[in-house]
């Protein structure tokens, strides 16, 4: 047995975030980790990679007790972790990254940047991913950013490594990449421990699979003796349906139009979003969704073009302007611009709409911790109190606390930029009823999404990107496979 992890347990002051992990990997499997956002997955994986010490239990490697007390004893024992949410250095290139820590020397002891480039250049020409070895990594998309982490966790050469939703921003191709390393490092003997909620992933590369439920494991067994429907049962603890119906409403006015809208990335965008209506926008990555949603919201402002919000011009040259006009953005990259995690649940609650709790320029913290308490139960957040930091959140909860800001802005238009990247599969049918309650109240929303099958189960109708143009609208009775044919077509008409 490589690791064995026996009633592992760990607190964050009056928060259990563990309180039976248990786990027994072996070299040349792969081992899927699953359970639901605040489940413990995570925090199990943290505590073998040694960023933080368990307060109870065992941790065995190669059948010796081990005490990881940092990520450098980890690495030492042969552990590897791709983190979720990039941890790289955004001042540096590629190559640095890859490297940090364990830089190439030239014969004098210099650190060696000509001879890191070449070895960073091979790695990724190796693995056919679109990076370059000097790009900045601060620059690149949160899917480059994944490849790179990845490239720097295979070069360091592991016994295990840890894969924490590995391919939740990446395009069906760059999945397929990560696949294909997995796949080698299993055949090469390696162990791999591959976190998910992209549930049409685990047969493509799982052998075991254990599951974790409010701290504490509940299942193990081989993939091969466990139904989708029944391993989607032990997440959740109760029966849940993978198809997601939304009823079609009757829409209302405009509540968003553009009129050939450009920025420095999109160009000549035009489009309605109506009261009572979701739309959806599909494309490839690069396509230019998640830019048109930041022209909109003012992050990059629009060049040229109009912008009519109830029927009336409005300009937008800041996130402080759309926030005025009522428009509101729930980011890709939550934690890097849709929280601020070192402050409070609360604080960010009610960021964007502090002067409501407000009283002659003197926030009212007793009504602050009631309107967030408020949230924290309609939107089933998994919160010790309002005064917990953000950032000791699950992702999926994080993400429901930038959808209570946003609620309690009560802004009209949604901008929904991949909504359940990075949740599980209890927590996105939350998030797919919230956006229909939103809809049924006269919001008017546009959902950025790398998922078709969600795009089909939840918009009224579908826009296609490619190239910073909208390529063409399908009704939602379209395949995907018409949706694909637009967001790969090589000329836009």
């Amino acid at each position: 047995m490589l690791l064995e992890l026996a009633n592992v347990q760990k607190r964050y002051g009056g928060v259990t975030a563990l309180r039976d992990g248990n786990l027994r990997v072996e070299p040349g499997q792969v081992h899927l980790l699953m359970g639901e956002n605040g489940a413990g997955k995570s925090t199990l994986m943290k505590i073998v990679a040694g960023m933080v010490e368990r307060d109870g239990g065992k941790m065995l490697w190669r059948g010796s007790e081990v005490f990881p007390h940092r990520p450098a004893d980890s690495a030492a024992l042969g552990i590897a972790m791709v983190h979720q949410e990039c941890l790289l250095a955004p001042h540096l290139s590629v190559a640095e990254n890859i490297f940090l820590g364990r830089e190439p020397r030239s014969p004098f002891g210099f650190v060696s940047r000509r001879q890191a480039m070449a070895r960073a250049k091979r790695i990724i020409e190796e693995h056919g991913f679109p990076l370059q070895a000097d790009w900045i990594v601060g620059k690149l998309s949160p899917a480059c950013k994944q490849l790179a982490e990845i490239c720097r966790a295979v070069q360091n050469g592991s016994s295990l490594l840890i894969f924490d939703e590995p391919t939740s921003s990446l395009s069906n191709q760059e999945t397929e990449q990560v696949f294909r390393i997995v796949r080698g490092l299993r055949d090469r003997g390696m162990a791999v421990i591959y976190i998910t909620h992209r549930l049409e992933e685990l047969r493509a590369i799982g052998d075991q699979v254990t599951v974790l439920r409010d701290g504490a494991t509940v299942y193990q067994s081989p993939l091969t003796e466990i139904s989708t429907d029944q391993l989607i049962a032990q997440m959740v603890g109760r029966p849940v349906s993978m198809t997601y119906f939304r009823p079609s409403l009757p829409t209302g006015q405009p509540i968003l139009e553009l009129e050939n809208l450009s920025s420095s990335k999109v160009r000549e965008i035009s489009l309605c979003l109506r009261a009572g209506e979701i739309v959806g926008m599909a494309g490839l990555i690069g396509a230019g969704r998640t830019e048109l949603c930041e022209c909109i919201f003012g992050a990059d402002p629009a060049q040229s073009g109009t912008i009519r919000i109830e029927g009336k011009g409005t300009e937008i040259r800041s996130p402080e302007d759309a926030v005025r006009a009522g428009v509101a953005l729930v980011t890709e990259d939550r934690q890097r611009t849709g929280l601020a995690l070192r402050l409070p649940i609360a604080a960010n609650v009610t960021l964007a709409n502090v002067a409501s709790i407000s009283t002659a320029g003197v926030l009212d913290l007793r009504l602050q911790n009631k309107v967030t308490n408020e949230y924290i139960s309609k939107l089933r957040i998994r919160a010790d109190a309002p005064e917990q930091l953000a950032g000791r959140l699950s992702g999926g909860n994080q993400q429901k606390v930038v959808i209570a800001k946003w609620l309690f802005r009560q802004a009209r238009v949604f901008l929904f930029d991949e909504p359940t990247r990075g949740i599980d599969v209890g927590a996105k049918i939350e998030v797919f009823d919230l956006m229909s309650e939103l809809a049924k109240a006269g919001a008017a929303i546009l959902m950025v999404s790398s998922e078709l099958p969600e795009l089909l189960q939840m918009a009224d109708r579908i826009l296609v990107m490619r190239g910073g143009r909208i390529t063409g609208e399908l009704p939602r009775t379209t395949t995907q496979e018409e949706i694909m044919r637009l967001a790969a077509l090589e000329k836009v008409a």
